[in-house]
């Protein structure tokens, strides 16, 4: 017989716990049963695969590499059952169903904020759950079933196979700075005006980062030294309202910030664009929820860029 037969819902949560503690004696407490009884079933799920899945050492268990990557997949089995049971109980308590959406500092202020009002407009009973981290974080949760949809910069280089992508919008960059801040008295501040300040930027290798290089680069500049890097839109702003710091925003978010008195966009012209995409996993489609928020997001992307109105 197949061993993933064998597999039941219980061992599963024994090989995550293995992995996650790294010691028997404690998973087998964690688990309710006994030390004997959890190495006895590793070694015979070993057997039944006929890979090693752990390195026995004094300290402990180290998965090898053929563990890694069977405790991936169980990982992901165990995040959709999840996300199963949560939508279970929203379809039970009369909702429409859950999506968990992940996004990114290039759609939380701005595309992703205006798809949920629009998703909740369309399905009022729909339970939605947002996620703010950057690309390289939550695209490996999209893939283990973590999340639903993953909205921020383009990054084909993050996604796999079983990942569809859509490109919502194209955006330039901007650099902005606090409504106060002294180089709006100048009539044209120039690149020697904007270096005598810090600057506030995304971290490296972020997308937006690389499109303020490039821009760089086209007009005969350089980062200024020892600027701040920060991948959160909160702090961003706290930073910026209360210092004289130089930051950069994408288009979108740099309208939405100044229409809400936040920032301004300074009158220096950048080269950069950004695009920003859509991700999700191809079997969430037929889920009603995932569906409305896709829709959402493309109802949102078509926006005219900074419309507070009701969307």
């Amino acid at each position: 017989m197949d061993w993933t037969h064998r597999l039941r819902l219980r061992n599963l949560q024994m090989l995550l716990s293995l992995a996650r503690t790294g010691n028997m004696s404690q998973s087998a407490q964690a688990l309710n049963t006994t030390q004997p009884a959890l190495s006895k079933w590793l070694k015979e799920l070993e057997e039944d695969i006929g890979l090693p899945l752990f390195e026995r050492h004094a300290r402990g268990l180290k998965p090898t590499r053929h563990g890694d990557a069977l405790i991936a997949h169980a990982r992901r089995i165990d995040a959709h059952l999840d996300s199963a049971r949560d939508d279970m109980q929203v379809l039970k308590d009369g909702g429409s169903g859950l999506v968990v959406v992940g996004t990114s500092g290039a759609s939380a202020s701005d595309v992703v904020p205006l798809a949920v009002l629009h998703l909740l407009q369309q399905q009022p009973n729909s339970q939605i759950r947002l996620s703010e981290s950057t690309m390289n974080v939550l695209m490996p949760q999209l893939a283990a079933g973590e999340l639903d949809v993953v909205v921020g910069r383009s990054a084909p280089e993050l996604h796999d196979a079983q990942i569809q992508a859509e490109t919502l919008y194209l955006e330039p960059i901007h650099l902005v700075a606090r409504p106060q801040h002294p180089l709006f008295k100048l009539n044209a501040p120039d690149w020697p005006d904007l270096m005598a300040y810090r600057w506030l930027i995304w971290p490296k290798g972020a997308p937006i980062r690389n499109a303020l290089e490039n821009a760089l680069l086209a007009a005969g500049q350089s980062l200024p030294r020892d600027p701040i890097e920060s991948n959160s839109v909160t702090l961003n702003l706290t930073l910026l309202n209360h210092s004289d710091m130089i930051g950069l925003a994408s288009h979108r978010a740099a309208l939405r910030f100044t229409q809400m008195g936040a920032m301004r966009i300074l009158p220096v012209r950048l080269s950069g664009f950004g695009s920003v995409s859509m991700y999700w996993r191809s079997d969430s489609m037929n889920r009603s929820a995932v569906a409305g928020m896709l829709g959402a997001l493309r109802h949102a992307a078509a926006t005219p860029a900074g419309d507070i109105g009701r969307v």
